[in-house]
């Protein structure tokens, strides 16, 4: 019932803006058109969000900028979409710290079907534990040994209220494995620790930790998908490291979204040129030598995956005891 009350209010959003949104989406866009992206340079975020908007703003016929925004765990790019107006000129690109938010930061009141408009989905991926040299662990199960036989000394470094962060805390609560959590401003940083030998553990999709991986400055132990990754064919999955409970399908999904009030004309101009990038050749390529698959979705099935996402992370954040307050 609440799902279905939370989608009709989406639907009735896009409604709303029937009576103006045919004439705007006639001009739109006539001028540069803003992604906000609330993770650092270099993140996973950041590099698709650069690949996919390349392709986009081919097909709307004007340039799209990257606005990074990064820190409080995404609220920073979160409230500055939220006070932008109205109008596509302002896009948010974000994945499930959307759904993690109301969680985290309670404070913050945030409810993203109140505030925001769903508007096209685009990648999801998977992620690939690796661990530094030094650590003498070359399986799942070796490393939950060594950390339990060094409670509290072993380190795990993640992005604040990433989903490295939440898988990490799903690791945690599973084997029972008493390491100490260290959280930067993004995962970029935390894997600069890993090389300088700062941290022992570390989780990012295949293509950022590849290059580290092949020249033995991180060990991989497992991947989170739910098949081996094609980059790592010897790397086996959690599930078949036995634990299946350690990544989801997918662990992380990547979207646009605009400010509450975006005419439905307007969103489905976007949704439209984000589709027809998705399909062709040249963007599939890209998408693939990042370790990401394509989703494309229409708003309104973009809608109902995040409501359904909202009934999935939040009792997991809370079992695994998350705050980021």
């Amino acid at each position: 019932m609440v799902l279905r009350r939370l989608i009709a209010a989406w639907l009735l959003t896009f409604g709303l803006g029937l009576g103006w949104g045919a004439a705007s989406a006639q001009v739109y866009p006539d001028r540069l058109i803003k992604v906000i992206v609330p993770f650092v340079p270099g993140s996973p975020v950041d590099a698709a969000a650069r690949v996919i908007t390349q392709y986009i703003q081919t097909r709307l016929g004007q340039n799209m900028v990257i606005e990074n925004k990064p820190g409080g765990g995404t609220t920073i790019g979160l409230k500055a979409v939220m006070a932008a107006p109205a109008d596509g000129y302002t896009l948010l690109f974000i994945g499930p710290n959307l759904v993690y938010t109301p969680v985290l930061y309670p404070s913050m009141n945030f409810d993203p079907f109140r505030s925001l408009v769903p508007v096209a989905s685009v990648v999801s991926y998977s992620h690939v534990m690796v661990v530094a040299p030094a650590v003498p662990a070359r399986t799942v199960e070796e490393l939950v040994a060594h950390i339990k036989a060094n409670p509290g000394k072993v380190t795990f470094g993640y992005g604040l209220a990433t989903t490295p962060h939440i898988l990490s805390e799903t690791f945690r609560q599973v084997t029972g494995a008493d390491f100490a959590g260290i959280p930067y401003r993004g995962g970029e940083q935390a894997r600069a620790d890993l090389l300088g030998g700062r941290i022992d553990i570390n989780m990012a999709p295949t293509a950022n930790l590849l290059a580290l991986i092949q020249d033995g400055r991180a060990r991989p132990l497992a991947f989170t998908g739910p098949k081996r990754s094609p980059d790592l064919p010897d790397v086996p999955t959690m599930t078949e490291s036995g634990l299946p409970e350690v990544g989801y399908n997918p662990d992380v999904w990547l979207g646009f979204l605009a400010p509450i009030g975006t005419s439905d004309a307007v969103v489905r101009r976007i949704n439209a040129a984000v589709a027809e990038a998705l399909a062709s050749a040249e963007m599939k390529a890209a998408l693939s030598k990042l370790g990401f698959d394509s989703m494309v979705t229409t708003p309104e099935q973009f809608g109902a995956f995040i409501a359904n996402e909202l009934r999935k992370w939040p009792p997991l954040l809370q079992a695994a005891g998350l705050k980021a307050e």
